[in-house]
């Protein structure tokens, strides 16, 4: 093993090991409190640019397989853990942790104390970083870092987005049987088969494989595509995606989701919700450190139920913005930020949280059953109107 350390954007230096020798690398240093899934959150987009540490001490004891992806490949900058498990024990693991990012290029750094890099970064908030285990003279690894320039007013949806858009068909790598088995979905009904049109800032994959398997037609598309090839498509409904990094410089999508309201019924998650906000005039602002986890308790307040959620996002919605015309509908009650808002007009709705789980817990899934309905009556809506 070789030495590695993470510097921080303050001057604060983590020890630890790494497998292999890596190029420095940057990034916005968080902390993740799942337990488990984490292949799910090395390819979920919305770490682009962000180095992940892991709460949990074990990392690594089940392997890593070409079935628990979100994406195509990691999206993380840089992955800490605390102890590596090299000796995977999983009758569906294909390939250890290490070689799984290894063979992607990215960094592992293990024997560090992420408890202690947790705890700095709770009361300091999240910050840059860089991982080298090359160079150890801080004085130079700060100057790099200094010309790090950060996530806040940086566009991360243009590195993660598709390039055209494409009809989901699956992601070539779940059976149906497998689907059964490790993602129990929600009851099947008769529904009609919508066509949902996505737009992709980042979007993972559960998100459009639970819209299949409840009989939408998903067709996803580029972050920029424009009001006017959206309309082409002739959606029922429109879907917003999770994302990356800071809503504000994706500007295109903006101007986009505002020409849609009134027009489509539209479901946005976590940057899907935040960019929904700003459209309709609302602000957004960066989280001291952000929620990242499976474990985060979020209350309905139209059913006054608790649902525990998964979650990462580093944005939110600031409630003191809200412009009339929006309903808050749910509130994290760890720190009581905005967690999901439904428009008092028009079929529009968002949540702060991943209701597709993926890894995580399954509570929320009946947010896209909503979103059918809410297609349904739309159409149902649409027709009565033409007939009249």
């Amino acid at each position: 093993m070789k030495k590695a350390i993470l510097l921080l954007q303050d001057g604060k230096c983590f020890e630890g090991k790494a497998l292999a020798e890596v190029p420095d690398t940057f990034g916005e240093v968080v902390f993740n409190t799942s337990m488990t899934g984490y292949q799910e959150i090395l390819t979920d987009p919305s770490y682009k640019g962000q180095i992940v540490t892991m709460t949990y001490p074990l990392i690594g004891n089940y392997g890593a397989n070409p079935v628990d992806v979100e994406s195509k490949k990691p999206m993380v900058e840089g992955f800490i853990v605390r102890e590596l498990c090299e000796i995977p024990s999983n009758y569906r693991s294909k390939e250890t942790l290490f070689s799984y990012l290894e063979r992607h290029k990215i960094p592992l750094v293990t024997d560090m104390d992420t408890r202690a890099i947790t705890i700095y970064t709770r009361s300091r908030g999240a910050m840059s970083g860089v991982i080298s285990t090359s160079c150890f003279d801080l004085n130079v690894l700060q100057k790099k870092l200094d010309q790090y320039p950060g996530l806040v007013g940086r566009d991360l949806v243009r590195d993660v987005t598709c390039n055209s858009q494409y009809v989901w068909s699956g992601d070539g790598v779940r059976s149906s049987e497998e689907e059964d088995l490790f993602e129990p979905l929600l009851e099947k009904k008769p529904f009609k088969n919508f066509k949902v049109v996505a737009l992709d800032f980042g979007i993972k994959y559960n998100m459009p494989r639970i819209l299949s398997r409840l009989g939408c037609e998903v067709v996803i598309v580029p972050a920029n595509a424009t009001i006017e090839e959206i309309d082409a498509l002739k959606p029922d409904g429109i879907f917003l995606s999770n994302g990356p990094g800071d809503p504000e410089p994706v500007y295109y999508a903006i101007e986009t989701i505002r020409k849609m309201i009134g027009k489509y019924p539209i479901f946005g998650i976590c940057l899907g919700q935040q960019l929904l906000g700003l459209a309709l005039g609302a602000k957004t602002y960066k989280l001291k450190f952000g929620h990242r986890g499976a474990n985060h308790p979020i209350k309905n307040l139209l059913t006054n139920k608790i649902e525990i959620t998964c979650q990462n996002h580093g944005f939110a919605i600031d409630q003191d913005t809200l412009p009339n015309c929006l309903e808050l509908t749910h509130i994290n009650l760890n720190d009581h930020t905005v967690a999901g808002f439904r428009h008092k007009k028009f079929p529009v709705y968002a949540v702060q949280y991943h209701p597709e789980s993926s890894a995580g817990p399954h509570d929320s899934r009946n947010l896209f059953a909503q979103f059918i309905e809410l297609m349904r009556l739309h159409h149902k809506e649409r027709n009565t109107s033409k007939g009249a």
